[in-house]
């Protein structure tokens, strides 16, 4: 039996639940789960949030879900994925790896957001409400996601919306 190539990305804003629905994804699916919040830790120690160590952090994350995909066959990315260029790389080394693309978009009711960056802990995660609204401005449209989930409610409810779906 052959097994069936996978790589989801999930994206949204910080604060509004991407890495708890990656891990419920990734548990569903027994996936390797990749977290730009991780790698970043790993490629730039110290960061500033250029465009440039962005550009690292993205680059590093898509090498590291090609070789997930080639090792392990099924790969789900956690980053807020902003802008539609990086969401295309994605899809572009899914391409490349032969497997299949799936986009998952995770919303949050703002007043939620500000809740649960306040009452963080021990999160890779550094973003902060501020962050939040400035990257809400420049995020870039996702056209129709494979799976659109609303986390501004309790964790049964987003857990029933992934697995609606995986």
């Amino acid at each position: 039996m052959s097994r069936q190539e996978r790589l989801v990305v999930v994206c949204g804003l910080p604060g509004a639940g991407k890495t708890t629905v990656s891990r419920e994804i990734a548990e569903r699916i027994d996936a390797e789960l990749l977290r730009t919040d991780v790698v970043r830790e790993d490629v730039v120690p110290d960061p500033d949030y250029t465009p440039e160590e962005t550009r690292r952090v993205y680059d590093e994350l898509l090498d590291r879900a090609a070789a997930g995909v080639d090792e392990r066959g099924v790969v789900v990315l956690d980053g807020t994925f902003r802008r539609k260029r990086l969401r295309a790389a994605a899809r572009e080394v899914a391409a490349d790896v032969g497997a299949t693309f799936e986009l998952v978009k995770v919303e949050c009711s703002a007043e939620v957001v500000r809740e649960r960056i306040a009452a963080r802990e021990g999160d890779e995660s550094d973003a902060d409400f501020a962050v939040h609204e400035l990257l809400a401005e420049e995020f870039e449209a996702v056209g129709t996601p494979d799976l659109r989930v609303d986390n501004s409610g309790d964790l049964p409810r987003t857990r029933e919306q992934v697995a609606a779906h995986y």
